[in-house]
């Protein structure tokens, strides 16, 4: 091992360190992505997707090249590292990679537009900010048009900066928006659980960690110890979220949809919201 000094670049992550916390981002990774695909020269978006975005298997579309569709999402993949404002995005365009077509490449143009517009935003972390753990989860219904499955978008808080995100397709269809939001919160449940296990072992402990969810719904399932027609079919394996806030692992908190940060990991949003999270989320750029 080599003594170095400060680390300041390590595998295309660049970081500032400072008296009041620590910046970390992308900007030379993203520079070098625009140049690789040849997209510097477009136009700048202030979104990484516009709200009228709706994918699907576009059958009748026009077929393009795999190689370079494959290589802008495997690029865009290791750029959300430190920009959870495109994982949504992100993930979505990467569903067609066995079948991707024009409108799907134009949806990763799309993406592109938006880096050209904030290529040195990245992720803010405090060093004021307490040890303390809170989850949000949240959920597009049957946001997908192909399976008509529904979306979970989770992130997980150290105090006041974001240390894990999460958009995922949901493995099974929902009937309900409820229990969309019930596997949602489930999914949150079990990473704030291994983040727990994993901070133990720095001599940190946590009770009744805040789970944030918008559907009273789904906190009522949640708190029901006794099983009726509505909650039946959902999955067994969704269920070990009420026996942990049974045990007092966690607690389900209500929030507002306004304030449900995951929302941005769910689906495409107006720049008014898409700004408002970000900036919730400490997306920012440097001080």
């Amino acid at each position: 091992m080599s003594l170095m000094g400060e680390l300041q670049f390590f595998l295309g992550l660049q970081i500032k360190k400072g008296p009041e916390g620590t910046f970390v981002h992308q900007a030379k990774y993203t520079k070098d992505i625009l140049r690789k695909f040849d997209k510097g020269d477009l136009k700048p978006m202030a979104t990484p997707m516009s709200t009228q975005t709706a994918l699907d298997a576009d059958e009748e579309g026009e077929v393009v090249d795999q190689r370079e569709y494959r290589g802008m999402i495997g690029s865009l993949l290791y750029l959300t590292a430190t920009r959870p404002d495109i994982q949504f995005a992100v993930c979505l365009c990467a569903r067609f990679q066995a079948s991707r077509k024009l409108s799907h490449r134009q949806a990763v143009k799309r993406i592109f537009r938006y880096l050209k517009y904030t290529p040195e935003l990245g992720l803010w972390f405090s060093s004021a900010s307490l040890l303390s753990l809170r989850g949000y989860s949240d959920a597009d219904f049957a946001g997908c048009r192909l399976e008509h499955k529904s979306t979970s978008g989770t992130c997980q808080f150290l105090g006041s900066s974001l240390v894990s995100w999460s958009s995922r397709k949901q493995s099974s269809v929902a009937t309900s928006t409820t229990e969309a939001e019930y596997i949602a919160a489930a999914s949150c449940c079990s990473q704030l659980l291994w983040m727990k296990s994993t901070l133990s072992n720095f001599g940190l402990s946590f009770r009744k960690i805040p789970l944030l969810v918008d559907s009273s719904s789904a906190i009522s399932i949640a708190k029901n110890p006794v099983p009726h027609s509505r909650t039946k079919h959902i999955d067994v394996r969704f269920h070990f979220l009420r026996d942990h806030y049974e045990k007092g692992d966690i607690d389900l908190i209500h929030v507002e949809t306004e304030n449900q940060l995951a929302d941005i990991f769910t689906k495409p949003l107006d720049l008014s919201i898409f700004a408002h999270l970000c900036g919730e989320l400490g997306v920012c750029y440097p001080f």
